[in-house]
């Protein structure tokens, strides 16, 4: 049997420094692209330019630079930016494909490129159909990529090869248990986010111009009485009308928001307990339950400022970071418990694929 020392050097072998550093360059990347198309949204100015794949009739890199003005300025960089990312994205997959010895990692990387490809499409077809449900589609893919790329840039780290459970106090039944619970809080979060992107495609204003009350109230009045009120309300200073979907769907935003708080809370007292020697796994919870607490602040201040479009765009980059914390944290659960001893004396850890 190779001693812990020979099993480093091998895992040392493995490792590609540039592989993964070019990994997180394209997660970067992807979120400046998340944002930008954030600040598209935000500012309304999706439909800036009309034509797709072409800019105006020109090729979309021939674009004279002359006219990247107003509303178009923003919309014809976000096309840029998705042109980058998915030229990143393909160097990473062929990069995987020339250097990763793990098929199901090379598999993540072929994922990707389908994924960015998906994207490519789903932009275009927002510009040419003209339809929300396309952006709103578009915006929850965008989320699901960055979370992939974050996985793609985790695994392929010397920190994923040479960790093991030894620093966790829980055996395999809470190491289990860790894993679920992040693997909730995570999912729980893109629902959260795909709540945000409904409500940002669905109507022009904000739903309810008050927090932490919803138009006056702790639990709104949708009757249709109210509803007239509140819209007689709106039209008078040149708000778009709302609806009590759209109200509600805000309030489920709100109500998310607070369970999500709650279970990183948690979950980061659960680390605290059961991971003490573990650092990394307590700080990337600990940082996560501030995420959640300034994302928090950044809601209730897109609210104050009436959706400004650099607060509202804060907010949707803060929920992709901490989307990417929570696929994170999950993944790390996840190898630790492959690795977590059995419960029954004189049970073994189960073989990790690394």
């Amino acid at each position: 049997m190779k001693s812990n020392s020979e099993n480093s050097a091998v895992i040392d072998r493995r490792y590609n420094k540039w592989l993964n550093r070019f990994a997180w360059l394209t997660c970067v990347a992807t979120l400046l692209l998340i944002c930008s198309g954030g600040m598209v949204t935000s500012k309304n100015v999706g439909l800036a330019v009309p034509d797709w794949p072409t800019t105006f009739g020109y090729n979309m890199f021939l674009f004279p630079v002359s006219k990247w003005v107003g509303g178009i300025l923003f919309e014809h960089t976000h096309r840029l930016m998705g042109s980058v990312v998915g030229f990143l994205t393909i160097i990473l997959t062929t990069s995987l494909w020339l250097r990763e010895d793990r098929r199901w990692v090379r598999n993540l990387g072929v994922i990707g490129l389908v994924g960015v490809i998906l994207q490519g499409f789903l932009g275009g077809l927002r510009v040419t159909m003209m339809k929300d449900e396309i952006g709103i589609f578009h915006a929850c893919v965008a989320q699901a990529f960055l979370g992939l790329l974050v996985l793609i840039a985790l695994v392929t780290t010397n920190f994923w090869r040479a960790m093991t459970a030894e620093n966790i106090s829980a055996g395999r039944t809470g190491q289990s248990s860790m894993f679920r619970m992040a693997l909730a809080i995570a999912i729980a979060i893109y629902v959260q986010l795909a709540l945000g992107a409904t409500m940002r495609h669905q109507h022009r204003d904000l739903a309810i111009l008050d927090f932490p009350t919803a138009n006056g109230a702790w639990i709104p009045d949708t009757s249709a009485a109210a509803l007239a009120k509140v819209n007689a309300w709106r039209d008078a200073r040149g708000l778009s009308d709302v609806t009590a979907f759209q109200i509600w769907l805000q309030m489920a935003h709100r109500f998310l928001a607070v369970i999500i708080a709650v279970a990183v809370f948690a979950f980061a007292l659960r680390a605290r307990r059961d991971s003490p020697r573990f650092a990394v796994l307590r700080r990337l919870s600990i940082l996560w339950l501030a995420l959640v607490i300034c994302q928090i602040a950044l809601g209730a201040w897109t609210i104050w400022s009436n959706k400004a479009a650099d607060v509202a765009t804060a907010h949707v980059a803060l929920g992709a970071v901490m989307l990417s914390f929570g696929v994170s944290i999950s993944a790390i659960c996840w190898r630790l418990l492959a690795a977590a001893p059995q419960d029954a004396p004189g049970g073994r850890a189960l073989p990790i694929s690394a």
